[in-house]
């Protein structure tokens, strides 16, 4: 960068949630100037504390489905703002639409008034409970509308349609990650996803507690390889979605059994009814991140997880 190029504006919204927060981190790392949006619906000031008084970090405390109003030049617009677990799509149902809804209209109103690159933080909930396997873009998805995780699915799928209304009809350049399951420190251990849930049963000696017969599948992707990845895909000329994720599949069973096993845990797994809706199995084909971004996960999980573990032994 030469001293006459001023340094990129990034604008994270989420980014005192899991993944915006490690976002904010490589940005500021990587040069960029990063205002930060948050109203810490599910977000934590602890995952952005460290980041206080850093003259390249702004933050902002407001609802994102408000208005957004920012001086200056924005270069980049990256939207993580969403509850993204079952415990909080569950008790924030109409939040989790809004924010995918009325959030990405306003974020894309920002990018489209600043000129700037967008990209949407999706999911591979978009694809439901899947009939194809693994599952490219391509696929349209199997989603129960209706369901308990509808508001979640469905706010994800609209904010992908939004984002490519306002591509095809204001020419905004966006971009859309479709993220799979991941994992890292700066998790809630009540959110109910499986790293904490198992993690902080382990700790404690509890039992771990599997869903079904523990045969259904989730592969594990390590939260720096995912926001690599991501960071890619916004600085790529691809805009069509791209899956990040980690290919490597297990089921649930085996996971339950690696985490007692790097937690030292004297805990027993035990099986509990299936929820509604939960997917069978889950697995990104990367094809494309490998071919276009040149982008692979690195990091195994056994080395994900003592980071992750010590993270959270600090919590329990």
């Amino acid at each position: 960068m030469s001293s006459k190029s001023k340094p990129p504006t990034s604008v994270v919204t989420g980014a005192a949630g899991f993944l915006g927060s490690h976002l904010t981190d490589l940005l500021v790392a990587r040069g960029h100037k990063v205002i930060g949006i948050d109203n810490f619906v599910t977000g934590s000031v602890d995952n952005i504390a460290h980041l206080g008084g850093n003259p390249n970090f702004k933050f902002i405390q407001q609802d994102v489905t408000e208005f957004i109003f920012l001086e200056g030049p924005v270069d980049y617009v990256w939207h993580f703002a969403s509850p993204a677990s079952p415990i909080d799509y569950l008790e924030l149902p109409i939040q989790t639409l809004k924010v995918g809804s009325l959030g990405t209209h306003k974020a894309l109103g920002l990018a489209k008034e600043k000129k700037a690159r967008f990209l949407i933080a999706s999911t591979s909930e978009i694809y439901g409970d899947p009939l194809i396997h693994p599952q490219p873009e391509e696929y349209w998805g199997n989603v129960n509308t209706i369901g308990p995780r509808g508001c979640y699915d469905e706010a994800k799928r609209f904010a992908e349609a939004l984002t490519m209304a306002y591509r095809r009809e204001h020419k905004v350049q966006t971009r859309i990650v479709r993220i799979f399951n991941t994992y890292g420190p700066r998790m809630r251990i009540n959110d109910g996803r499986v790293v904490p849930a198992f993690i902080s049963q382990a700790l404690k000696n509890k039992p771990v507690t599997v869903f079904g017969q523990g045969t259904q599948t989730r592969s594990f992707c390590y939260v720096s390889d995912l926001i690599e990845g991501i960071y890619r895909l916004m600085m790529s000329k691809y805009d069509l979605p791209v899956n990040i994720g980690n290919p490597t599949e297990m089921t649930m069973r085996q996971f339950a059994g690696q985490i007692i096993h790097a937690t030292h845990s004297k805990s027993k797994i035990i099986f509990k009814p299936l929820p509604q809706d939960d997917p069978k199995q889950r697995k990104p084909d990367i094809t494309k991140a490998k071919k276009i971004l040149k982008w692979e996960p690195k990091v195994k999980l056994a080395d994900g997880l003592k980071d992750t573990i010590a993270y959270f032994r600090t919590k329990v």
